[in-house]
Order: structure tokens, then sequence, then C-alpha cells
């Protein structure tokens, strides 16, 4: 006995990739190691929107900025970021990516004036340590948490404002253990590692805590 089934059409099948993006790009680290499966999605929606070449522009871009080498983005973190690689910090790159193709959801838009007062203060704010009740206790809710809630782990706060044309500001947040071999986690709460945001060489777009 022959079955016919009915086949998703392209609408759906975007729909349904970009709900898996936003879901990965919010927990990474459930999805897979480093960014396999956040490159197979971006991949999948470009072939459906018929437009793959954008993802080779997409990595000369990074390339340019300072994260060409064979180790790519996990590698730029872990050469730039004094808490070295977390799988979040390479989602937040793979947002601002996803946010300029219209493909983001964003928890929450911040008010144009209010996106630019955060742009404008918060490199001196993070001179100072700083928590993550301390970030969300001055700037509020973040747009994208790339992460998740739970406060034993590292995390990125991602702001995005209403014009889209303005950057996404990124905070990095650590919470781990020094000790070799050691899974304890050493803090009650992740704590400010550095403040990303502007479309320039990455090691010039980091402004970190003393």
């Amino acid at each position: 006995m022959s079955s016919t089934r009915s086949l998703a059409g392209a609408d759906e099948i975007h729909t349904y990739l970009v709900e898996r993006l936003n879901s990965a790009l919010r927990r990474p680290g459930m999805f897979s190691q480093r960014d396999a499966a956040l490159r197979m999605l971006v991949d999948h929606l470009l072939f459906v929107e018929r437009q793959p070449e954008v993802w080779d522009e997409e990595h000369r871009s990074w390339a340019s900025r300072g994260a060409g080498s064979s180790t790519g983005l996990g590698g730029m973190f872990e050469k730039l970021m004094p808490g070295g690689y977390e799988q979040n910090c390479v989602a937040s790159v793979y947002a601002e990516f996803a946010h300029r193709r219209g493909w983001l959801r964003p928890d929450r838009l911040l008010p144009a004036d209010e996106h630019h007062a955060l742009r404008a203060r918060v490199r001196p704010w993070a001179q100072t340590d700083r928590s993550w009740a301390d970030v969300l206790s001055e700037f509020g809710p973040p747009s994208i948490l790339c992460g998740g809630t739970s406060p034993l782990y590292s995390k990125t706060l991602g702001y995005l404002g209403e014009d889209p044309e303005e950057p996404m500001v990124f905070f990095h947040l650590w919470n781990g253990t020094t000790a070799a071999k050691s899974t304890r986690h050493e803090l009650d709460e992740p704590v400010l590692l550095t403040v990303r945001f502007a479309d320039a060489p990455f090691d010039e777009a980091f402004t970190f805590h003393p």
C-alpha cells in the first residue's frame, strides 16, 4: 500500500529554521559543541533564501576583523578573553549576523534614546568590577540571553535598540573554576569579564574590566 506524505512548504521550513536558530543562540551548549549547530542552521536558512554566498561574505568579514585563523571565532575568544572560550560568546557573534538578516527574535528592544545612552556610558561603567545582577540593575533585561538563566554558568547578555543600524552591545560574564580538573563553580553569580560592541576589529571592540 502506498502512502502520500505532504511536505512542508518553503515558508514553513524557513519559519521553523528561524525558530530553531533563536533557540540555539540562547542555549548553544544544548545543541552542539562549539558552533556546529549554529553554522548548520545559518547554512540552511541561506539555502532556503537562495543566498548561500552571504555566508562566505560573513566569514570574510570575520577574518578581516581578526577571526580568520583555523580556530575561527572560538580561537579568537580563547585568545582575547581572560576566562577562555565559552559557546555563548561565539553565539553572540552569530546573533549579530542573525539580527542583520532579520532572523533574530529579541525578547526586548531598547528605545533609541536608552540604547544610545547605554552605548555612551557602558565602557567607563565596565571599568569597575561588576556582576550579573549589576548589569540587570543598570540596564534592565537583555534583548537576548545566550547561555541560560542559571547563576552557576557563564553567559552573554545582548542589548539591541529599535534602530536596526545601531550595534548590539554584549556583556560577557564568567562563572567557572580556575582549578585544574575541577568542575566546581567558584562564584555565586557570574561576573563581568568584558563588554563588546561596534563593527570593528574584534580586539578593538572589547572593553575589559580592570
